[in-house]
Parts: structure tokens; C-alpha cells; sequence
């Protein structure tokens, strides 16, 4: 008879078979090809786990990259804008000195058309009052420059100096309301007076008979009268000629030929200097 209940191998028992099994595995794997299909499906279906156990790493991996780049970037972008910053600053450096070139060769050629003796000034400020059109040079006396010493720039006549001190002297422009200086239309020597009118873009003329002949487009010079001003020099251009039947004089307007508000640089004609330092002004003229 039979017993109800049979007894399964021993642990131990099981341990042998399985260690035979796997024996024989590596025995059949190391010489022959038979578990090689079996092997690559094994590969195969545990690729997507090796994949997304390496995930961390990886996603751990992209992060510090990208901070790394972006630090990198915002680090670059603000080299970048600082030597923008500078290649501006040297660029408008490189103008300004481009444009003070220009303006000293042009003050050197206006220079060597010069019969008097002439001296290079720096315009180092203006009058605050905007009633009176006066600049400040650094050139005075000890410099030679006197008052009465005509100042004109590459384009022509500016002013007279009124005040000349040690190292500096203030300058009256011929556009002020109180300034007047003898001139001649260049096209015919008609002579005339142009006075200032406190604007620095226009002169007037003074006492011109109605049948005067004087147009659009005249040139006027210095005419040297009065001992103020060298003769011959530009003094400004007509741009407007008005005559009524009703009255004597015409109404003529001129456009200086001189920068008043923008010459830097300035000559100083200093070859005269036995001239009387009240010509040029008209008393009680600004309107």
C-alpha cells in the first residue's frame, strides 16, 4: 500500500541539479552556438530596463550641462556687451579726434592765407547770459593776444577779443547785438556796416540806400576801415534782400560765414596790435 503523502527532494538535492543545470549551460555555451538565439532575446528584453534604470544618470547628466551652458552663455553675453561698451567709446573717441583733425587742418589752411601773424586757440567756454553772444579762449596776453585782437576759424570772422587776461580772454562775436564791423560786397567793393542782431545765424546791414546794388548770394568781407578787423577776410553771405518804395534803406540780411556755436578751434590774429579797442561796438544797439 501506497502512502498518502510522498516527500519532494531534498534542498539540498535541488541545489546539486541546479548547479549541474548551470554547469552544463556554461559548458554548452563555451563550445557550442545553441544558447546563442536565447542569449540575444535575453539582450534584447532586458535593453528597456538597463535604459530606464540609466535614466537618472542621464536626465542627472543633461541638467548639469545645461546649467553649465547656460552660465557659460549669460557669462559670454556680458564680455560680449562690455567690449561693445568700449569699442563704442573708442569709436566716438576716434571721431572726435577725426573731427578736431579736420577742423586744425582747415584752421592751418586758412592760416597760411594769413598776412598777420596768427596763434591756434582753444574755445574753453561760452557766456551763460544767451543776451550776449561771448566766447572764452585759453590765450591771453601772455600769449600775445590783446583786446581788439580779431579771432576768426576756418570758414571766417568770429569776433574781437574785449577782455584779454593773463591766460585767458573773453571773446565778443560778431553776431552780438552790440557788435558792428565795417565790410565790402566782394562782386562790386559796395561798403557797408553789419551789425549783430543776437541771433548767431544772421547779420544785418546797416544804412543801405534802397538803390544800392546788392543781391542774393554776395559775398561779404572785412573791409579793414576802422583799424578792428584785417581786410579781406569772409564775413558772411546776403540771403535775403527786401526794399520797400516807402522807406531809404533796405532791408538786407546776411548768414555768417564763421561757426559761431561750434568752432572748437579759433585763430588769433595777433600781427596788429597798434588798433583802437573801441572799434567794432556799437553802443546802446541791442534791441
Amino acid at each position: 500500500m501506497k502512502p498518502l503523502f510522498t516527500r519532494g527532494p531534498s534542498p539540498e538535492s535541488r541545489i546539486v541539479v541546479l548547479g549541474l543545470v548551470a554547469t552544463a549551460l556554461i559548458l554548452v555555451n563555451l563550445y557550442t552556438d545553441w544558447l546563442d538565439p536565447v542569449r540575444e532575446r535575453l539582450s534584447s528584453l532586458a535593453a528597456p530596463f538597463y535604459w530606464i534604470t540609466g535614466t537618472p544618470s542621464r536626465v542627472g547628466d543633461w541638467a548639469e550641462d545645461q546649467l553649465r551652458t547656460r552660465e557659460e552663455l549669460v557669462e559670454e553675453n556680458s564680455r560680449l556687451k562690455h567690449q561693445v561698451m568700449l569699442l563704442e567709446q573708442q569709436t566716438q573717441l576716434l571721431a572726435a579726434v577725426r573731427a578736431e583733425n579736420t577742423q586744425l587742418k582747415e584752421l592751418m589752411n586758412s592760416a597760411e592765407s594769413v598776412d598777420q601773424r596768427v596763434l591756434v586757440a582753444q574755445v574753453i567756454g561760452v557766456s551763460p547770459d544767451p543776451l550776449e553772444h561771448v566766447l572764452i579762449i585759453d590765450k591771453g596776453r601772455s600769449d600775445g593776444v590783446r583786446d581788439g585782437t580779431a579771432i576768426m576759424d576756418a570758414s571766417g570772422l568770429l569776433g574781437q577779443v574785449v577782455e584779454a587776461g593773463d591766460f585767458s580772454s573773453r571773446v565778443l562775436l560778431i553776431t552780438d547785438a552790440n557788435h558792428a564791423l565795417p565790410v565790402q560786397v566782394l562782386r562790386n567793393s559796395l561798403r557797408a556796416v553789419a551789425e549783430g542782431t543776437g541771433d548767431l545765424y544772421r547779420l544785418k546791414l546797416r544804412h543801405l540806400a534802397n538803390t544800392s546794388d546788392i543781391r542774393e548770394g554776395d559775398l561779404l568781407l572785412s573791409s579793414g576801415l576802422g583799424g578792428r578787423f584785417p581786410a579781406g577776410y569772409p564775413v558772411g553771405e546776403v540771403i535775403a534782400v527786401k526794399r520797400d518804395p516807402g522807406k531809404a534803406f533796405a532791408d538786407v540780411e546776411v548768414q555768417p560765414r564763421g561757426l559761431m556755436n561750434r568752432s572748437r578751434f579759433v585763430l588769433a590774429v595777433i600781427g596788429n596790435e597798434d588798433i583802437d579797442p573801441t572799434q567794432g561796438f556799437v553802443p546802446g544797439a541791442r534791441d
